[in-house]
């Protein structure tokens, strides 16, 4: 069911927010010439995928998690996009694609080592990771491996259609602040 409700919402999203789409899309061009964000990241059964989001860090910000990257490679247009999140509008098409779903743990780095071995301990990756899901509505990021592994495996624990669409609504009216950032 919950599948079926991930794609309804997120062609639905592609559709709707396609001009928002392109606008963020144009202005990035300007911004860093470069407006995708591509990553590989751990998704479901620990297979990797390709994570897509708008750029929000000058380009040659290095690949880590956020809570480690510097405050001074947000760009302005990335401030923006990550207060309003709309730098996650992207990951759409990976729900699309069924590499994610709206709801669910946030996918990892493959080098977050400590965080995988606290997840893979609560078997966190027998779901598709998620846009948003109960640690991002609480502000709990990657920066604490132990207490993200075992929020995301109460959510899963507790996943219902009430709750995913509980967990949708208090994203989208702002709670939670997104991925932190030094």
């Amino acid at each position: 069911m919950l599948r079926i409700l991930d794609i309804i919402f997120s062609v639905s999203g592609l559709i709707v927010g396609f001009p928002v789409l392109l606008i963020i899309y144009v202005i990035g061009l300007f911004d860093t010439g470069s407006p995708l964000f591509i990553q590989e990241r751990v998704g479901r059964y620990k297979k990797s995928f390709n994570l897509v989001k708008f750029r929000t860090m000058k380009v040659d910000t290095a690949s880590v998690a956020s809570h480690l990257a510097s405050s001074s490679s947000i760009t302005k247009l990335g401030g923006f996009l990550r207060r309003t999140k709309l730098d996650e509008l992207p990951q759409l098409w990976n729900v699309l694609r069924g590499d994610m779903s709206l709801v669910g743990p946030r996918p990892n780095l493959l080098n977050q080592e400590e965080l995988i071995r606290e997840r893979d301990q609560r078997k966190v990756y027998s779901v598709r990771p998620g846009i948003t899901g109960l640690a991002q509505v609480n502000e709990i990021d990657m920066s604490t491996p132990e207490l993200l592994a075992e929020t995301d495996a109460r959510m899963i624990a507790d996943m219902s259609v009430a709750n995913y669409f509980k967990y949708i609504l208090q994203t989208v009216s702002g709670k939670g602040s997104g991925d932190r950032v030094n």
